[in-house]
């Protein structure tokens, strides 16, 4: 009787409830050094773009729709491209531009890949279902420029976007949707309805309806989806949560998925391998 009672007790201990989701999703708090992050990042990117001012390898602030922020970067390897890696920046569909991540197209570029970067309305300017059509409407027109195979890839919301689009429910027409070779969700948001219970949702407003319509985990794959979700071993409870959420959940759809918890790495850090050519992840994300 005592070691059944000692095993009840021991059940009640492990299980956890969480009651700030607040914090749940906080980042920078949690990061040693956390607000320092934009800045740097920002002064990385431009040091990146100034090396292709006045070059062919480069175009800048491309329309893409009718949109102030409707624009996009994209950069092209000397050689002949093999195809198209396009990524989409994160900031909780609040904040950031295509600015402050250009550095990031370093590793894909080295493979002999066209990087793309757009930019696109922030909430609450529009809602998170309008930022799908956004970012549909960009791969759409940026997937004219490059033919071959594309890759998505994006970070935190932007990986919450890069597999929205091969949802059952994209936007994208079929002959865009059909050259998608493989999508990399970098420590993405896949469930929005946990973000309906926190502050931030006063700028997001996410209702119920548009958590069941814009959730890739509670959406199905396209037939032929490659997904790899990724995520700093060093996350937050919650992103760890979300990232192995779609990966199973896909997996039992029927897409090929896998799960990758990078050791050592926080949600700021995380996407630092792509400035590099040998790092796993972006060998992951141009194989």
């Amino acid at each position: 009787m005592a070691a059944r009672e000692e095993r009840k007790g021991q059940y009640s201990m492990l299980m956890h409830q969480i009651t700030d989701w607040d914090d749940a999703y906080a980042n920078a708090a949690h990061i040693p050094g956390g607000a320092d992050f934009p800045e740097k990042w920002t002064k990385l990117a431009e040091a990146f773009r100034s090396r292709f001012r006045g070059s062919d390898q480069a175009q800048f602030d491309v329309e893409y729709a009718n949109g102030d922020r409707n624009r996009y970067d994209v950069y092209h390897p000397a050689a002949a491209s093999k195809g198209l890696v396009i990524f989409i920046h994160g900031g909780f569909w609040r904040a950031f531009d295509k600015s402050s991540w250009s550095h990031l197209a370093a590793g894909a570029l080295e493979h002999g890949y066209s990087v793309a970067m757009p930019s696109y309305t922030l909430c609450p300017d529009i809602r998170i279902s309008g930022i799908t059509e956004e970012i549909a409407a960009a791969v759409t027109e940026i997937s004219r420029i490059v033919p071959g195979p594309i890759h998505l890839t994006g970070h935190s919301a932007g990986g919450h976007l890069a597999t929205r689009m091969v949802c059952r429910n994209t936007p994208l027409a079929a002959d865009v949707l059909e050259r998608i070779r493989r999508v990399v969700s970098i420590s993405g948001v896949h469930d929005l309805r946990p973000l309906m219970r926190t502050e931030m949702n006063k700028t997001l407003n996410i209702d119920r309806m548009e958590a069941l319509t814009e959730s890739p985990a509670l959406l199905e794959p396209v037939g032929d989806t490659r997904l790899i979700c990724w995520v700093g071993g060093g996350e937050r409870a919650e992103f760890l949560r979300q990232n192995a959420l779609l990966a199973s959940v896909w997996k039992g759809l029927g897409a090929a998925t896998v799960a990758i918890d990078e050791p050592d790495r926080h949600h700021f850090n995380v996407i630092d391998g792509l400035q590099e050519a040998d790092h796993p992840l972006t060998c992951a994300l141009c194989a």
